[in-house]
């Protein structure tokens, strides 16, 4: 929504004429504040990341977040798998070092598409949870997502299609078998 109204994601200017799954010549640092439980997170700039915990820790933040998506972005695209997107928690240790926390790289915290069927202007095959999302939008789930309702109950096939998926990307980026 940012980039059609400013070409800007977080305040970083990008290219014009970019669609819905286009590659960035370089990554860029997104970063947002946590919501509260069912809210959705806001996209900061740095400048507001700066003000909130300073110059340095923010330049920490960021080369950090970039040097982990950039290592594992290299792993993914040896395995043929684009790592679209993640997302990327940080605390403080007990010894006030900036930790990184929470998953790390999942299906559920990173958008992981096949690099054989990536097309740029059109919906991604995926390997994450954007399955889940796309069923809970769709007739099919009979669910109203601005209602004040809670979602469904997964039905045991999208259960078993999203843990396959999930199950898939694990052996394709490890190169092992979950057994």
């Amino acid at each position: 929504i940012e980039y059609n109204a400013s070409s800007t994601v977080c305040g970083v200017e990008l290219p014009s004429g970019l669609v819905d799954g286009s590659r960035l010549d370089e990554p860029i640092f997104t970063p947002a504040t946590k919501a509260d439980l069912g809210d959705h997170d806001e996209n900061v700039d740095f400048a507001h990341v700066v003000a909130l915990i300073g110059q340095s820790d923010a330049d920490e933040l960021r080369r950090l977040t970039l040097a982990v998506y950039q290592r594992a972005e290299a792993i993914a695209a040896k395995r043929g798998i684009l790592l679209a997107d993640t997302k990327f928690e940080f605390g403080r240790g007990a010894d006030g070092t900036i930790v990184l926390g929470d998953e790390v790289l999942t299906p559920d915290s990173s958008r992981f598409w096949p690099a054989a069927g990536w097309k740029p202007g059109s919906a991604q095959p995926s390997y994450d949870k954007q399955f889940v999302r796309d069923w809970l939008t769709s007739a099919a789930s009979g669910w109203d997502r601005t209602s004040e309702t809670e979602p469904p109950a997964l039905p045991q096939d999208i259960v078993a299609a999203t843990r396959a998926k999930y199950l898939e990307a694990y052996e394709l980026l490890t190169g092992q078998e979950l057994s």
